[in-house]
């Protein structure tokens, strides 16, 4: 066999052990082709840093403290956001996104722990929960890969709200968020989007006149 022959099959095998190493970790990522996805998919390692193990956010858990992610709600929720399953911040439990906000009126608060904005709007999102009460589920979404750092932000602040962590930022790409932070989306009960306010909140109040007048015929 000639030299050239041989480099030939050499590259042959080469480029063949790429394109099962790549589809082998698109299989493995529950981003790609998210359509085909389900409920049972796990949480995907780059939501989050690699030092951001089990182990090593048990103390920021603590510290956080933060309320439970809502549970599955009734219907199938959002169809924006089917197929997306994030990690719960609180206790690291898998969420399947649009089922938690099924037949909810939602606020979802999207920051992340390095944006000042949002470090000053998070306790006036746990005020304006704290007088909506039930009737409203005000979720926040981290959008950077450090977990660890939202956790302490969080414990830092006092706000004990519940988090995702969206560390590839799928429910903005999903949900078409202008790519700023803070920014708010509200769920409207059936699964749609009421509206999307790129802005950051100073005042519960401020929430209040922006976001009820979205939510009125829900409430």
């Amino acid at each position: 066999m000639s030299v050239s022959a041989r480099w030939s099959i050499v590259a042959m095998v080469v480029l063949v052990a790429l394109g099962a190493a790549l589809w082998a970790e698109l299989g493995d990522d529950p981003g790609a082709g998210r359509a085909g996805s389900s409920a049972s998919d796990t949480v995907s390692a780059r939501d989050r840093r690699d030092a951001d193990t089990a182990e090593a956010l048990v103390a920021p858990r603590a510290r956080a403290d933060l309320d439970p992610c809502p549970g599955p709600g009734e219907g199938a929720g959002p169809e924006r956001l089917r197929g997306i399953v994030l990690e719960c911040a609180g206790d690291g439990a898998p969420v399947d996104v649009a089922r938690a906000l099924a037949g909810r009126t939602v606020v979802l608060n999207l920051w992340a722990y390095w944006c000042g904005p949002c470090a000053d709007e998070l306790p006036a999102m746990a005020e304006y929960q704290r007088r909506m009460g039930p009737e409203v589920t005000v979720l926040t979404v981290h959008q950077d890969e450090n977990e660890s750092a939202a956790l302490l932000q969080l414990a830092e602040l006092g706000v004990h709200l519940p988090t995702l962590q969206d560390g590839r930022r799928l429910i903005a790409a999903a949900l078409r968020v202008p790519n700023v932070m803070p920014a708010t989306v509200v769920l409207r009960p059936d699964g749609s989007v009421a509206e999307i306010l790129p802005r950051s909140f100073a005042t519960a109040d401020e929430i209040a006149a922006a976001v009820d007048p979205q939510i009125g015929e829900s409430r």
